[in-house]
């Protein structure tokens, strides 16, 4: 028997300029990219790089990767980033959804649940906490000041550093950043640096208690960006939080992690209050849809 065909993937805008790439067929799930080097719609490479981490999950579920708006003001904040989200939900979906948050993306989904919980059915937060540790904001910042000052190889080979899970993957790493960074920034915008800002005054930590969608926080214990502790703090601080932890996983490492897809299907599958099975359907598609 022939393997069944890769589902076939649509892409566009959402209202307000947001850039998607669907994938899969089902009840929906909302996936928040971590950091980009600007809010274009995906082409080419990047595109397929950023479908692959819709895959695992596209059997069972229509999967929405949605990226921040482009040309974002540049006093926006993590909260503005996330009312883009809800007022774009909002039209999309008749009904709360399921959403993923990675990297930076977690730090909106979590402002998300906080400021419009109507938007949000179960919540999922990887490599993301309620606030960036100290290396990881100097490092976030480190990085914005090299865009600025034109050192797109500085630039990368410092993104890349604080994504290893120790001394030797990091070297590697910024390495790799070294060689490929003016390749990354090659067409980099002022909202890089406007997300790395919001980013960096974003601490959600005395509104945890407000979130009331059943979430699970999933980290890597070497994750240099954050912590294991801050991850720890955050599916403690929210009402109906969980956390898996991967032990000698950094911030690159824990969606490789064997462990992830199956955490994370399992929780999404969960029963919910009512013992139905979590995830709702959507409406149609939309007139602004592009299958390839």
């Amino acid at each position: 028997m022939s393997p069944a065909p890769p589902p076939p993937r649509v892409y566009g805008t959402w209202p307000g300029g947001m850039p998607y790439l669907a994938v899969g067929s089902g009840p929906p799930l909302v996936f928040l990219p971590g950091t980009t080097p600007n809010h274009e719609p995906p082409t080419g490479r990047d595109r397929r790089f950023q479908a692959q981490q819709l895959l695992p999950f596209a059997a069972s579920r229509r999967v929405w990767w949605v990226n921040r708006r482009p040309q974002l003001d540049p006093a926006a904040t993590m909260a503005d980033i996330a009312a883009d989200y809800a007022q774009a939900m909002l039209r999309r979906f008749d009904e709360p959804v399921d959403v993923i948050g990675q990297s930076t993306g977690g730090g909106v989904a979590l402002q998300l649940a906080a400021d419009h919980p109507a938007v949000v059915n179960r919540l999922v937060i990887v490599s993301a906490a309620y606030k960036l540790g100290e290396e990881g904001r100097d490092s976030q910042l480190r990085v914005a000041d090299d865009v600025l000052d034109g050192r797109p190889r500085a630039a990368f080979a410092e993104m890349m550093r604080i994504l290893g899970g120790g001394r030797r993957s990091s070297r590697m790493l910024a390495g790799i950043g070294w060689l490929l960074g003016t390749r990354y920034f090659a067409h980099v915008s002022a909202d890089l640096v406007t997300t790395i800002r919001a980013e960096d005054a974003f601490d959600l930590h005395a509104r945890l208690a407000e979130i009331l969608a059943p979430t699970l926080v999933i980290g890597g214990e070497l994750d240099a960006l954050y912590s294991a502790e801050l991850f720890r703090q955050t599916a403690e601080g929210i009402p109906r939080g969980r956390l898996s932890l991967y032990p000698g996983r950094g911030h690159l490492g824990t969606t490789f992690d064997p462990r992830f897809v199956s955490d994370v299907r399992s929780f999404l599958d969960l029963p919910d209050e009512s013992g139905t099975r979590a995830g709702r359907a959507e409406p149609g598609a939309g007139r602004d849809d592009v299958t390839r």
